[in-house]
């Protein structure tokens, strides 16, 4: 229930938001300016800005990772709300250039390119915001699907980091420029506040949580284990580990303390649950950061960001539960079952292409066997074997009464989401966590 009215708050609290930055605009807009030369592209100018800049802010917000947010709603759907909401403000944001500069040069009788040079040369605060909005489009086109393909995840994450800076950058010639902020204290007062509120809780849960877990646990690496082809987990020594508060199935982002990667964290899920000196990861060999991960040495300090993720028995709905994962999936999935009742009698479905890529079998199948439930190793190519509606109704004839699990990579999660619906499952007994770079 609490999860719910989270849910329903924040959306109330965006909108409401967003209506007050509309309402204001219009409020402050001086009368008659519309009828002076350059006014409505001015005016129209102003006002994507005010909402570019908003919807920047929740773009923010949304991966600032707030506990209670992030519990309600799960990151991995905050992230998916950040990318459909990302193109949006930069659209706004570089319209507002264009159309304030043609507005200018209307009310100047200048041409476009003069007026931008005189913005540069005499405006205060305008070559800082020219900067920022120069960063905000460098980030845009580095998310590009066909773009970010090409980019390293650790060039696309530090390039990220630059989209703070650049709203920074052009916050100050908002307030000192901007048609609705001059001679406009309440107007200025809002969005002061709504800027320190937004920079304060990056700062506490995006920097201050996690210093202070990771000074509060103090972990260090302690063991390098093999645990099939490119596959290696990671054993992580510290104090009342127990306390984290982690549910089975939940990701950290982890920032490992050695030279070339204590700058960039990198989400991985736990693949079992804390004891009170022990955590372990599981991490295969897809990128630069996870190959590095194997060849760490025992001592490596480690600082924590998390627990994350809504991929937990509390998100389901009914007793019984069916769990299916593939690739590196299996990890979250190897928690999420230790963390079920010792009755719950669980369906898992392992999909594999080789018999020697399914890490952590023997774990899984021990937790299954201990719980009353039945596992299904499916071994083969894709095209060979393939899990359609038919197939799983067949492995799991009961499915109709459980909640499902998925969880792999993204190509895979979809597939199965698409089957469980087409079997008659409501999206709200379907949870799932894709992994990918």
């Amino acid at each position: 229930m609490l999860h719910v009215v989270t849910r329903h708050g924040v959306a109330i609290l965006v909108g409401l938001g967003f209506g007050a930055v509309l309402a204001l605009a219009i409020v402050d807009e001086p009368s008659g300016s519309l009828h002076a030369p350059g006014g409505v592209a001015v005016f129209v100018g102003n006002l994507t800005a005010l909402v570019g800049t908003y919807l920047a802010l929740v773009m923010v917000l949304l991966v600032s990772r707030v506990g209670i947010v992030e519990r309600a709603i799960g990151q991995d759907q905050l992230v998916r709300w950040h990318k459909r909401l990302s193109p949006w403000p930069l659209s706004l944001i570089a319209l507002h250039a264009m159309l304030t500069t043609i507005g200018y040069a209307q009310a100047a009788k200048a041409g476009v390119w003069a007026e931008l040079g005189s913005f540069v040369r005499t405006y205060p605060d305008m070559l800082a915001a020219l900067v920022g909005f120069g960063l905000m489009m460098a980030v845009g086109i580095a998310s590009i699907r066909a773009v970010r393909a090409k980019v390293r995840h650790e060039t696309w994450w530090a390039l990220h980091l630059y989209l703070y800076m650049a709203l920074a950058l052009s916050f100050a010639h908002q307030i000192v420029l901007g048609p609705s902020f001059v001679g406009h204290p309440i107007t200025v007062a809002v969005w002061s506040v709504a800027w320190a509120a937004t920079a304060g809780l990056v700062l506490v849960y995006r920097v201050g949580m996690p210093v202070f877990r990771t000074l509060r646990h103090q972990l260090r690496v302690v063991e390098i284990r093999t645990e099939g082809p490119g596959v290696a987990s990671i054993i992580c020594e510290g104090k009342d580990l127990d306390r984290l508060g982690v549910a089975g199935g939940q990701f950290f982002a982890w920032r490992f303390l050695v030279r070339g990667m204590w700058w960039q964290a990198h989400p991985y899920s736990l693949s079992a649950l804390p004891s009170p000196r022990y955590l372990r990861l599981t991490v295969k060999a897809v990128g630069d950061h996870s190959s590095a991960v194997a060849h760490l040495k025992p001592g490596t300090r480690v600082a924590i960001e998390g627990p994350y993720g809504r991929f937990t028995r509390e998100s389901s709905t009914q007793p019984r539960v069916v769990l299916l994962a593939a690739g590196i999936g299996v990890t979250a999935l190897r928690a999420l079952l230790e963390d079920l009742p010792g009755d719950s009698r669980p369906v898992v479905v392992l999909r594999a292409s080789k018999a020697e890529d399914l890490v952590l079998r023997a774990e899984i199948e021990e937790l299954v066997r201990a719980r009353g439930g039945k596992l299904h190793e499916l071994i083969g190519s894709r095209s060979k074997v393939r899990i359609d509606r038919g197939s799983l109704v067949r492995l799991v004839p009961d499915l109709k009464s459980r909640d499902a699990f998925v969880c792999g990579p993204p190509e895979f999660v979809g597939h199965i989401e698409a089957v469980l619906k087409s079997a008659g499952l409501p999206l709200t007994r379907i949870h799932h966590e894709a992994f990918s770079l």
